[in-house]
C-alpha cells in the first residue's frame, strides 16, 4: 500500500476492513508523556489485555510485547524533559496495574533496548523524505502543535523509529486507533523496500482496530491532557467526584424537572461504559434512561451514581498501584526480565539486518 493518496487508501482500508482472528504475535507501546488517563485504557490498555489473554489461552507465552515507548516521547517533548523519568516510572506501574502480566507478556522499555535504535538507523538508510512528509499524523501534529518547534529530524522521521518498533518483533497485528493506520502502511511499505533491496526478512504485519468504545473528556471533547479534561487512574476519589459533577450533560436540560435526553449526554455515554465494566445490568441502564427523559432524578444525582461507579472500577487498580508504588523494586525487576527478553530477539533481527545488507559481522 503506497501512501501516495492516503485519503483514498484508508477509505478502501475501512470499507474492507475486518479485525484478523488468527494471529500468535502482537506488539504495541504507549508514549510516557503524563499520566495515563481512561481515554488510554479504554482506547488501548483494555484492548492489550484482551489481546494477552487471547494468546495466553492459546498455550503462547510472551508472544504478546508491549513497551514504554520513552524515546518517541522525545520527538514532540525534547525540550522539556524534567518530568520524563518519572512520567516512565508511573507507566511501569500502571501497565502492572491494570493486569499486564510479566507471565504472559513481554513488558519492557523502548530505550533500554540498542536494537531499535540500531534498526532505526538502518531502516531510516532507505526512507525517502517525500514517504515521511505524506504521513498525515506529521501534518495534522505540525498544525495543531505550533507552539513548538518540530522543524527536526526526530519528528519528521519517527515513522522510522516506529517501523524499527514493529519489525523488529515480527507481530502479525498492532493494535492502534484509526488515526495510526497510515503509520502501519508506512511500516509495511518500508519493510517491503528492504526486503527487495536485500533479503526477505520482514512479514507484512496487520492493524488491529479495537472495538472498545471511546470515552470523550469531562467536556464533551477528545479525552486530552492539553484540554485538561482527563480522570486518570491515579485519581483520588475526591478528585473523581469534583471532576464528574463538572461533566457537559444534556444543554436542554436545565432545570431538575426538565426531562432530557440521554443521548445528548456525556454522563449517560459513561453510564453505558462503566455499567458493562461493573456487570450491573441493563436494568440499571435504563433506571437511568428512563429517570432523565421523565425527570424522576435531576443530573446531579446521575453524577453522583457515575462517580460511584467510577471509583468501585478504579479500586482494585489504586490497590495495584499501592503495591507497586511500596514494592517498586519488584517493578524494576519485572520491566529488566522484560527488556532481557526483548532484547535477546530483536538483537537477533538486528543481526539479519547487518547481515542482509553485507556489514561485516564477526
Amino acid at each position: 500500500m503506497i501512501l501516495s493518496n492516503v485519503d483514498n487508501e484508508m477509505k478502501i482500508f475501512l470499507k474492507n476492513y475486518k479485525r484478523p482472528t488468527n494471529f500468535n504475535r502482537v506488539l504495541s507501546g504507549m508514549r510516557p508523556t503524563g499520566k495515563i488517563h481512561l481515554g488510554n485504557y479504554f482506547g488501548a490498555l483494555k484492548p492489550w489485555l484482551e489481546l494477552q489473554e487471547t494468546l495466553y489461552k492459546k498455550g503462547l507465552k510472551h508472544t504478546s510485547y508491549f513497551f514504554i515507548a520513552d524515546y518517541h516521547a522525545l520527538t514532540t517533548g525534547y525540550e522539556d524533559v524534567s518530568n520524563l523519568k518519572e512520567n516512565i516510572k508511573n507507566m511501569m506501574i500502571d501497565f502492572l496495574a491494570v493486569g499486564l502480566d510479566p507471565e504472559k507478556s513481554v513488558l519492557f522499555v523502548q530505550s533500554h533496548n540498542e536494537a531499535h535504535s540500531e534498526a532505526y538507523l538502518l531502516f531510516g538508510m532507505i526512507t525517502s523524505i517525500k514517504l515521511l512528509e505524506r504521513n498525515p499524523t506529521y501534518k495534522e501534529l505540525k498544525e495543531n502543535l505550533k507552539e513548538k518547534d518540530l522543524a527536526t529530524y526526530g519528528f519528521l522521521g519517527y515513522p522510522v523509529l516506529q517501523t524499527a518498533d514493529i519489525l523488529l518483533y515480527d507481530p502479525d497485528i498492532v493494535p492502534v486507533g484509526i488515526d495510526q493506520v497510515p503509520h502501519i502502511f508506512i511500516t509495511n511499505e518500508i519493510g517491503r523496500k528492504f526486503n527487495n533491496l536485500f533479503k526477505p526478512i520482514f512479514k507484512e504485519v496487520k492493524p488491529y482496530l479495537s472495538e472498545t468504545p471511546k470515552l470523550p473528556g469531562l467536556d464533551g471533547r477528545k479525552m486530552s491532557k492539553s484540554y485538561g479534561n482527563c480522570i486518570y487512574l491515579s485519581d483520588s476519589k475526591e478528585e473523581i467526584l469534583k471532576k464528574v459533577r463538572s461533566m457537559k450533560t444534556d444543554p436542554n436540560r436545565i432545570r431538575k424537572t426538565d426531562p432530557g435526553n440521554p443521548e445528548n449526554c456525556t454522563v449517560y455515554l459513561y453510564h453505558k461504559v462503566f455499567a458493562k465494566e461493573l456487570n450491573l445490568g441493563e436494568d440499571f441502564l435504563k433506571e437511568i434512561e428512563e429517570g432523565c427523559k421523565k425527570a424522576k432524578f435531576g443530573c446531579v444525582d446521575c453524577k453522583k451514581k457515575l462517580a460511584q461507579n467510577i471509583i468501585s472500577f478504579l479500586e482494585p487498580i489504586w490497590e495495584k498501584r499501592n503495591y507497586y508504588q511500596t514494592n517498586f523494586d519488584k517493578v524494576l525487576e519485572i520491566f529488566k526480565e522484560g527488556d532481557k527478553l526483548a532484547s535477546a530477539y530483536a538483537k537477533e533481527k538486528v543481526r539479519q539486518m547487518k547481515e542482509a545488507v553485507n556489514l561485516f559481522l564477526f
